[in-house]
């Protein structure tokens, strides 16, 4: 078999094409989560927290070099378009949320699919396989 028909066989498995899908799905559905983290759960938290707006939580480590007169920043964009070394604490809270969105909407995807194949389990039971079938019969043929 020649290296080109191997690679044929290799990308048409199903398996590799359900990756290609799952991650094209999963790209888009990180963007929706992530809009979802930062636009409509992170305000009301930070509201709740006094006005806190997490993207905006930051740390200084080093000064860049502020617009005249400015003291500080007042957003972390400000920071890094003044060149100051930050770190930044509220996209990371904003990554471990989005993460926990995610992990749950698997979760829930998972368990679904989970009580699917368990209802499609007895309905399979119900029915005996050919063999048994074939089985019984040679039973049943015996006794007589």
């Amino acid at each position: 078999m020649s290296l080109k028909q191997e690679f044929k066989e290799f990308i048409m498995r199903g398996n590799v094409i359900d990756l290609a899908v799952g991650m094209v799905v999963g790209t888009a559905f990180s963007g929706i989560v992530k809009s979802l983290v930062d636009d409509v759960i992170m305000p009301p938290i930070g509201l709740l927290l006094g006005g806190v707006d997490f993207s905006n939580l930051f740390i200084t480590l080093k000064d860049g070099t502020p617009a005249a007169g400015e003291a500080g920043y007042a957003s972390l964009a400000a920071a890094q378009a003044a060149g100051a070394v930050t770190v930044n604490l509220g996209l990371f809270i904003n990554t471990i949320i989005s993460f926990i969105i995610i992990a749950a909407a698997i979760f829930a995807v998972i368990k679904a699919i989970s009580k699917l194949k368990r209802e499609e389990a007895p309905e399979a039971a119900e029915e005996p396989s050919e063999e048994v079938v074939l089985l019984r019969e040679i039973r049943d043929s015996l006794k007589k």
